[in-house]
């Protein structure tokens, strides 16, 4: 009965100055009071109180993307009438056999697919996700190929979790960074005495990963002596130490990736072609950031909020002509450029950060920076999530002022824990001595 009770409550929702809805602090933290009550509170639970549970578990999960966007996906920034990123998709796109971005988006989730990070609905992007979730499920090779900073070595690593694999290993080789004379025992080992150094026997890669998955970064660094040995390896599965006649079988799984077109490579004779359709059995090409801009927001709040809980501190402020600088530049280091920005940034700004906290090689001239000032068709993501705060920030400071600074009357008025309204109050730099009757 309780949880009955508890379940029906609606949620107190703030204004948010007629943007598209973002749920506030308030609503997440009354969620997970009426689901932790109801769990504690209820001495047992039938089927119907079970499936109430995982429903208000899953809508609370929904609310938390939305608001952080630090879960698998988010929901931050759909395309339609009420969003801030234009959609600039063609018809072709927004068809794509009937279903929309977002139901697409929502299928992964509902099929647990796993990976670190954070992404929305770019829908370059997500047919990435698809074809690496579909590929995840065999031992065929897969070539994921983009330009440096695209996030290529953790997409092997979404490939190796969703894989049946996922409980091996799943081991980095970046042949570009191995002296092509020690590559070979690298990848397939050696034995002791076979080169001078080498004082015991040592298992390569191939071998140590024989349960899991192989990712051999910067394939196109390979040297061509390299190649024939990799592709005799890839056809047979077998391998031989560096320094042994024998011959060991071994069937890892085989991701590569590269920063360079093995296509035009392979016609021009630098790559093989065997060795490129043997390892390009799936291919994914994960597009620039550049070609991603919908989800700059939603990346740029990501790395905020990871780079203030690994500097232990509240999230860096962007003042509008930084987030519009950010949402309109470049990023030829694509992701990789992002995060080290935003780090660089949360570092040494104090509360917000402006235009002069910026590397000095990116950092726009005086003239360009007052036209960032002056231009207000590109702050709209600034705006929203100002209008948003304000309001619940208000929305706190007028109840707080009619109960005399009485918080447990304002957490009983919410239905909230007392902790709960305390946490929100510290969030806006509200102090409730300050609203308390003076005797």
């Amino acid at each position: 009965m309780i949880l009955q009770n508890l379940s029906e409550q609606n949620a107190p929702v703030f204004p948010t100055a007629g943007f598209a809805f973002v749920p506030s602090y308030a609503r997440i933290l009354e969620k997970t009071e009426i689901i932790r009550s109801g769990l504690r509170w209820s001495s047992e639970l039938d089927q119907a109180g079970i499936q109430k549970i995982l429903r208000r578990v899953n809508e609370l999960r929904e609310d938390v993307l939305l608001l952080t966007g630090s879960g698998r996906f988010a929901d931050n920034f759909r395309f339609g009438k009420n969003s801030i990123v234009p959609d600039s998709r063609s018809e072709r796109e927004k068809e794509d056999s009937g279903k929309s971005y977002y139901q697409r988006k929502q299928e992964l989730l509902n099929r647990n697919f796993l990976f670190e990070g954070i992404f929305g609905e770019n829908p370059a992007l997500l047919e990435c996700l698809e074809i690496a979730e579909k590929a995840a499920r065999t031992d065929l090779p897969v070539l994921i190929e983009g330009e440096s900073g695209t996030g290529k070595e953790l997409m092997a690593k979404v490939i190796h979790a969703n894989s049946r694999r996922s409980e091996g290993p799943c081991i980095s080789v970046n042949c570009g960074a191995i002296a092509p004379q020690l590559l070979e025992s690298e990848l397939f080992g050696h034995v002791k005495g076979a080169f001078t150094g080498s004082v015991k026997d040592r298992k390569g890669k191939f071998e140590s990963a024989e349960t899991g998955t192989v990712f051999l970064d910067e394939i196109g660094e390979l040297p061509p002596e390299s190649q024939v040995k990799l592709l005799r390896v890839l056809e047979s599965g077998e391998i031989q130490r560096v320094g042994s006649d024998e011959v060991l079988t071994v069937r890892p799984r085989i991701v590569a990736a590269t920063n360079r077109y093995l296509y035009e490579m392979m016609q021009k004779g630098l790559f093989r072609e065997d060795l490129y359709y043997r390892l390009g059995v799936i291919s994914v090409r994960i597009p620039p950031l550049r070609k991603r801009r919908d989800e700059l927001p939603l990346l740029i709040d990501y790395f905020r909020a990871e780079a203030a809980e690994s500097m232990n501190r509240e999230p860096v402020r962007l003042s509008p002509r930084l987030r519009i600088f950010l949402l309109a530049y470049s990023f030829r280091g694509n992701i990789r450029e992002l995060r080290n920005i935003i780090y660089r940034i949360s570092c040494l700004a104090d509360d917000t950060a402006d235009i002069h906290h910026l590397p000095e090689m990116i950092r726009p001239s005086a003239e360009k920076t007052a036209e960032y000032v002056t231009n207000k068709e590109n702050c709209l993501e600034d705006v929203r999530k100002s209008a948003s705060d304000a309001a619940e920030m208000q929305f706190l400071e007028e109840n707080l002022r009619e109960r005399k600074g009485n918080v447990t009357a304002l957490a009983q008025k919410l239905g909230m824990n007392r902790s709960y309204v305390q946490t929100l109050l510290k969030k806006h730099g509200i102090k409730a001595a300050a609203y308390k009757t003076k005797k």
